[in-house]
């Protein structure tokens, strides 16, 4: 619905940036309920943009992801559930992609208001919300085992079964989005959902399960419990009714949840940080290269896990790409995330903008050059805003080359040595989630793919997504897939069946 139907949560108080219309939703959603924590607990949820309190949302703790985790197992053990079939899950999911859509308009401003990205990068995450969800929809009635020739009198085929309750821990910088690729493919495979959105931007995941509810999806299937990672994330982590947990985050919070999912010997998937290569080579189109390179680190303020933060460039073309880059960042100017023409907002936290300022100063003080930007900004004397950062002469073992900063600091470094000298570069880094190739030459470009140790590779461009192309990480970025018919692994379990014939 749009702005003007929604009503105000009365206890949200007014603030800049938010129509008077805007309904904040605030209470946690277990078993088809929207309920108060069991504590009465709330947190304060800001306009990064603005510095103000939108609204304070119930605080979900351990009491809490234990009536969630209960009511989702309840809910999958159901008949209703059990008895519903890939095909009604299927149109489940398509009723609520066409939810989403009707209000594509109120769910991009809510993402804003929360996260502080532009109203246009809200728009485009709302609308790859949809598509997941439609593409899971028809994806539903498409999982099926196989039938095995096997020795001796028998028939012997698979099953692909729900793994049954998943907890789904998603991060602050693709609320909606990373919400939808973890609850698509959970709900068409046929298991039961707690998510736990970030503390910083829970406003559209309790939207998307709200409207879960109104799309028919059964109570329990589908709850939303925001709170802390230390206190409900660990809670969900750690419960032994949880069968699986699908989490988006740093590599630091991946690797606690792996220690911690491994008392009750639980299924993860991880999907963590990245610091990616973005290789242009002297033969490459030096103007689709640069505005390649522009989007890959300011799209989304650099809060994107798959941010083309290293940008490598053949010595030959290195002052010709850099100075295209300048032209573009001369006038990339933070602004007011609402209005139409701004394409660089706040970023989601005062924790966060100082956390990129630190790594600035990092930067700086191991003798990179900050050619430009870098500092801290404010838009109408307001906000947690940073100026857009270009290094130059950066070493491979500076810490703004090696550590995610997730912000929008780009660390430009020049490599020789062709292809080889290219991939070496690439590769240090214990990261592997994406990367990008820049050539004309396409032999040369799919080499260097190929060499290339992440999961995602671009070539001649940048940030590319699409729900049937699975996504996801090596080495130290994570594993398993997200998206496409790979994620069909990650939710269900695999079961033999032999049949003896005499």
């Amino acid at each position: 619905m749009a702005d003007d139907q929604l009503t105000r949560d009365p206890r949200a108080p007014s603030a800049r940036g938010a129509s008077p219309a805007t309904r904040f939703p605030t209470r946690l959603i277990i078993g088809g309920e929207a309920l108060d924590a069991a504590s009465g607990a709330t947190f304060p949820t800001v306009n990064p943009a603005t510095e103000e309190v939108l609204a304070e949302v119930a605080l979900a703790g351990g009491d809490d992801v234990d009536r969630a985790v209960r009511s989702a197992r309840e809910a999958y053990a159901s008949a209703t559930w059990q008895g519903t079939g890939a095909r009604q899950r299927g149109r489940l999911l398509h009723r609520l992609a066409e939810a989403v859509e009707r209000e594509a308009d109120a769910l991009a401003r809510l993402e804003t208001l929360d996260n502080g990205k532009t109203l246009f990068e809200s728009a485009v995450d709302v609308r790859l919300a949809a598509a997941t969800l439609r593409y899971f929809g028809g994806l539903a009635d498409k999982v099926h085992g196989e039938t095995i020739p096997v020795d001796g009198g028998y028939l012997n085929y698979t099953r692909r079964e729900p793994i049954g309750v998943v907890g789904a821990i998603v991060p602050w910088n693709f609320p909606i989005t990373q919400a939808v690729w973890k609850v698509a493919p959970a709900i068409a495979c046929g298991n039961a959902v707690v998510l736990k959105p970030s503390e910083n931007t829970p406003f559209t995941a309790l939207r998307l399960a709200e409207l879960a509810l109104e799309c028919g999806v059964p109570p329990g299937i589908f709850n939303c419990v925001p709170g802390y990672g230390p206190d409900a994330g660990r809670a969900l982590v750690r419960h032994a009714l949880v069968d699986k947990v699908a989490f988006t985050g740093s590599t630091a919070t991946g690797r606690s949840i792996m220690r911690d999912a491994a008392d009750t010997v639980k299924r993860v998937t991880l999907e963590l940080g990245g610091k990616s290569p973005n290789i242009v080579f002297a033969d490459a189109d030096l103007d689709a290269a640069a505005r390649g390179a522009f989007q890959a680190i300011f799209y989304g303020k650099g809060e994107v896990c798959a941010a083309g933060s290293r940008l490598l460039v053949e010595d030959a073309v290195y002052d010709a790409v850099r100075d295209r880059l300048l032209e573009r960042m001369a006038v990339l100017k933070p602004g007011d995330p609402l209005q139409k023409g701004t394409r660089l907002g706040a970023l989601v936290s005062g924790a966060q903008r100082d956390r990129v300022l630190a790594y600035v100063a990092r930067g700086r003080e191991q003798g990179a050059r900050l050619t430009t930007g870098g500092s801290a900004a404010a838009v109408g004397g307001r906000g947690w805003f940073v100026e857009p950062a270009l290094f130059e002469d950066v070493q491979a073992d500076m810490t703004i080359a090696r550590e995610e900063i997730f912000g929008p600091v780009l660390a430009m470094m020049r490599f020789s040595g062709g292809e080889a000298g290219a991939v070496a570069l690439a590769n240090d880094t214990i990261y592997g989630l994406a990367a990008a190739v820049w050539s004309r030459d396409i032999g040369k470009a799919l080499r260097t793919a190929h060499a290339i140790r992440a999961g995602t590779v671009w070539v001649n461009c940048y940030n590319a997504y699409d729900p049937a192309s699975p996504f996801g990480g090596m080495k130290q970025s994570g594993f398993g897939r997200e998206l496409g018919v790979h994620a069909v692994e990650a939710y269900t379990e695999v079961k033999s069946v032999w049949v003896a014939l005499s």
